[in-house]
């Protein structure tokens, strides 16, 4: 929204023209990368980025889901700074606590790169790189812990060769829920289902031994329970909150929901519902709302050999749904004692 402001001249004096201030938020714009979701963005000052730019941008989460933006020249003291004013983060320390290496400054920036605390290329065969190809199938972040994450900001700082992979796809769950046929949006209407990291490593991974340790399998831990199909509160529309997480729908026999699940999964990641996002240079951030879009990390000839070095903020969720089926206020973490 713009302003005018007037300059008021002595009457000996020649009249000044008008002085045409525009807010910052007026002058973002969007650039729709698919048919039904997903924009590009322009105009945002990452040097002064201001509550009401924020503002605009939940506008845009709201409608588009997944926003791009090009060369921010953000380092991880702003990315964090940032993403602060989108509401209240998410933080490694229960890992930390654990002994877990944090080779970044910030304790709210989770490391999802394919770079070890030493700064080497982690292997595919590695523990951690065969517990982070979880990461290549779509899911929702948190959805496995006791308050789901609502908005991710990912940010570049190094990237593999082009054409060798690493690019994000984003697929759009809003849309896909309301292509469902009538009789399947019955059915399925009242679902809960039970999420899990461990179960989506294992999906990633079938037949892995080291996931057959009672330490990575999902029964040995906690789920995050949430309810299947939710009204998206910043849009009001109907989604469907699924992921490679989801372990068992609670009101159906294991392998039942397991193929109900597995069915909706396929359904919502037809080509039609994805958005492939490509990473062009160091700075490029996509921020994306988990509550209405899935994603995953597409890999690729890049693995073991080029460092993607990717960091993300995660923004804890403040819908009514946050939380889930799960008691409020719980500070257990999917994975730990």
């Amino acid at each position: 929204m713009a302003t005018t402001t007037i300059t008021t001249a002595a009457a000996t004096e020649p009249a000044k023209p008008a002085t045409l201030r525009l807010r910052p938020e007026a002058a973002v714009t969007y650039r729709p990368l698919h048919a039904t979701f997903a924009a590009e963005v322009e105009g945002v000052d990452f040097d002064h980025v201001t509550p009401g730019v924020i503002d605009e941008l939940k506008r845009g989460l709201a409608k588009y889901g997944v926003l791009v933006f090009r060369r921010t020249g953000l380092d991880d003291t702003r990315h964090v700074a940032m993403s602060r004013l989108f509401g209240e983060l998410d933080d490694v320390t229960p890992y930390n606590q654990l002994g877990r290496v944090n080779r970044l400054a910030y304790d709210e920036l989770f490391d999802v790169s394919n770079v070890d605390g030493d700064g080497a290329i982690i292997q595919p065969d590695s523990q951690r790189g065969v517990l982070g190809k979880g990461n290549t199938l779509f899911h929702v972040d948190s959805a496995f812990n006791p308050r789901r994450a609502g908005y991710s900001l990912l940010l570049a700082h190094e990237l593999p060769p082009k054409g060798l992979g690493g690019n994000t796809e984003f697929a759009d769950s809003r849309t896909a829920y309301d292509d469902l046929p009538k009789d399947t949006k019955a059915r399925i209407n009242g679902y809960v289902l039970w999420h899990s990291q461990h179960h989506s490593r294992r999906r990633a991974s079938p037949g892995n031994p080291l996931l057959d340790e009672t330490k990575f399998l999902p029964e040995s831990h906690p789920f995050g329970k949430h309810r299947l199909v939710q009204t998206h509160e910043a849009s009001g529309r109907t989604n469907l909150y699924i992921a490679n997480h989801a372990y068992k729908v609670d009101q159906l026999p294991l392998e039942q929901g397991q193929a109900e699940i597995g069915a909706l999964l396929d359904h919502c990641a037809q080509p039609r519902y994805v958005c492939a996002v490509e990473w062009h240079d160091v700075g490029d951030l996509v921020i994306w709302d988990n509550t209405c879009v899935l994603h995953r990390a597409v890999p690729g000839a890049f693995e073991g050999k080029f460092k993607r070095d990717m960091r993300r903020t995660t923004v804890h969720d403040t819908s009514s749904q946050a939380w889930g089926l799960n008691t409020v206020g719980d500070t257990w973490r999917s994975g730990l004692p």
